[in-house]
This record gives structure tokens, C-alpha cells and sequence, in this order.
């Protein structure tokens, strides 16, 4: 373990969870003095409409351990993850959302399975205590994100879990616009496991995460890990073409042996419609790469940070303040 370092850090992207942010300090506080008093919390906010950034504020004058860092904008929940990861500076980080659904109580859990050897111990969360409709839909995103990108992922596991430096070093290679923290970090392929924990109701706020967005949050980790809708696309393609070829040699054995006459302008049109609209979808699917290319090579940042506390010069130093004559 590095003495000049806590050996505990924990990340929580905070937005619309104002109220319950100090019942998140101190059962946060209390749980990790059981492990070790060397630790620290780092609260990213992105961008929350409520009072949230006072109260971390407040926090981190209150005791040093407690970090912040404030967006300029919202830049969603996965880049605030990263933004907290590259400032932790703990032998081990622990990921966990602010709204107490994931139990400050279950990191005792996780660190000790993390110790019998593992780089990454997921959480996952054995009863979930939301809607029907919240479970379904988060089903529903895991089975097309498995089924273009081949591979296997549990419903039940999320952001909440704990990672040695070494997946955290690794993990801040990784800068590519469409983040998912969970997918990225089972991606590099470190020895993970996982343990049940208790999953609680949200104390404050409500999910962001509708049906649409879990959608096109599949749509992004699709297009940025799998080109399989590519392949399809032209399997496709071939399937039509040698459907067109073998409905032709048809006609003409109907025309010149059976002599009778070939349908006309309605199934003319049909065939246009159907093959303009395979056209459109396929241009669509190539412009949804395209469009991720580009956002890659623009090379801008991931995020903006609009003001931070709690970090030392150093640490400031590697992100550029907005001015407050500039801010709005």
C-alpha cells in the first residue's frame, strides 16, 4: 500500500440527489473507518438542477477527506464516473451511485472478496427494488446490447463495485466519447468476481434512465464495441440479392415456359419501397458509425470542470476552470 495515498477511494456521480447526500457522507464515513481511516470520497456533480454542489461543499470544508468536482454542463453519468477515477488516488476505488439504492454498508462485502485475490468485485444486487416496468426495460437493454456484441451480461450488476490501482490505471487509457463504466471495465478482462448485496429504494430523486435512454445507450456501446450490425447489413444485402436473382429466373420460366404474364406495376413498386427502405436503413447504420468516428476524432474533452474542491494544486491543475465572468 502506498502511505502518501489513501488506501480507499470512493467515486459517486451525484445529479438530483441533493437531499441525501449528507446521509451518504456519513454512513460513507462510518463504513470505511471499519476498513481504514486513510481513505476519500469524491463527489462529481454533473450539473444537478438542485442544491447538491453547496452541500459538497460544505462537506469538503468540513472534513478533507471529501473531494468535489463540479461540471460545466451534464455530460452524463459514465463521464462523471471517469472524471472521479482520474483523480482517485486509492490502493483501492470503489464505484457506487449517490441515491443510496447501492448500501455504503455492503463495501465491507466487497473489499473483503476483492482481498482473496481479485482485481474487480462486482455488486450484484440480489432483490432490486425498482418498478416493474424499471426491471423490464433494463432486461430488455441487456439482451440486444449481448446480442450484437456477443457477449454475456448480468441484469443484476451495475456501477456499484471495487477495483484495485491497476484496473483504475488501465482504465483511464480508455477515452473514447461512449463510455459505460461497468461494460468497459468487464471488457479489459482483469479476474472479477461478484457478491449478492442488498438493494435499497432510491432516498432521493428518480432514475433518468427511461426506455429511450437505456435504448440509445445500447445503440452507443453497440456501435463503439461492435460492428456486427455491419456484418448483418450485409448478410442481408447477399440474402436480398440472392432472393431478387432466384424470384427473376421465376418470372422468366412463368414467361417463356408457362406463358403467362408477368405481374407489373405493383410489384414494381412494392420491390422499390422495400429495397429503398433497406437503402435507408443501411445508410443509417453507416451514418451511425460515421457519426461515432467523427465525435472520436474531434479529440475534444470528455469533460469540462467548472470548479472543484477538496484537491490540492496538483490535482487542479489537470483540468482549466471556467472563468466566472464567462460562466452564465
Amino acid at each position: 500500500m502506498n502511505t502518501n495515498n489513501p488506501h480507499l477511494s470512493v467515486v459517486t456521480p451525484v445529479y438530483g440527489c441533493g437531499d441525501c447526500i449528507m446521509q451518504l457522507y456519513n454512513r460513507l464515513s462510518e463504513t470505511l473507518e471499519s476498513i481504514s481511516w486513510q481513505y476519500e470520497i469524491i463527489m462529481v456533480e454533473d450539473s444537478s438542477p438542485d442544491q447538491s454542489w453547496s452541500v459538497i461543499q460544505q462537506l469538503a470544508a468540513r472534513d478533507k477527506r471529501v473531494k468535489g468536482i463540479k461540471f460545466a454542463k451534464n455530460f452524463g453519468q459514465h463521464t462523471a464516473i471517469t472524471a472521479g477515477l482520474d483523480e482517485a488516488l486509492g490502493d483501492w476505488v470503489v464505484v457506487m451511485d449517490c441515491d443510496l439504492q447501492d448500501q455504503p454498508e455492503e463495501i465491507p462485502k466487497l473489499y473483503a472478496k476483492a482481498r482473496e485475490g481479485y482485481d474487480v468485485v462486482f455488486a450484484r444486487r440480489r432483490d432490486r427494488e425498482d418498478t416493474l416496468l424499471k426491471r423490464w426495460e433494463s432486461k430488455l437493454f441487456y439482451k440486444v446490447y449481448d446480442y450484437f456484441t456477443e457477449s454475456t451480461s448480468d441484469p443484476a450488476i451495475a456501477n456499484f463495485s471495487i477495483s484495485s490501482r491497476k484496473v483504475i490505471e488501465n482504465y483511464r487509457h480508455l477515452r473514447e466519447q461512449n463510455r459505460n463504466f461497468p461494460l468497459f471495465i468487464q471488457w479489459m478482462g482483469f479476474e472479477t468476481a461478484a457478491v449478492d448485496v442488498e438493494h435499497q429504494q432510491r432516498m432521493s430523486g428518480t432514475s433518468s434512465y427511461n426506455l429511450s435512454k437505456l435504448m440509445n445507450l445500447a445503440v452507443d456501446g453497440i456501435v463503439s464495441q461492435s460492428n456486427k450490425p455491419l456484418r448483418l447489413s450485409i448478410k442481408f444485402g447477399f440474402l436480398l440479392s440472392t432472393g431478387a436473382v432466384l424470384y427473376g429466373l421465376y418470372l422468366m420460366y412463368q414467361y417463356f415456359f408457362m406463358f403467362e404474364p408477368v405481374p407489373g406495376w405493383t410489384s414494381i413498386m412494392v420491390s422499390i419501397y422495400f429495397v429503398g427502405g433497406l437503402l435507408f436503413a443501411n445508410l443509417g447504420i453507416l451514418g451511425l458509425y460515421m457519426g461515432k468516428v467523427f465525435n472520436e476524432v474531434k479529440n475534444r474533452p470528455l469533460y469540462i470542470v467548472q470548479e472543484s474542491v477538496g484537491f490540492n494544486e496538483k490535482n487542479v491543475e489537470k483540468t482549466v476552470p471556467i472563468p466566472a465572468s464567462k460562466q452564465k
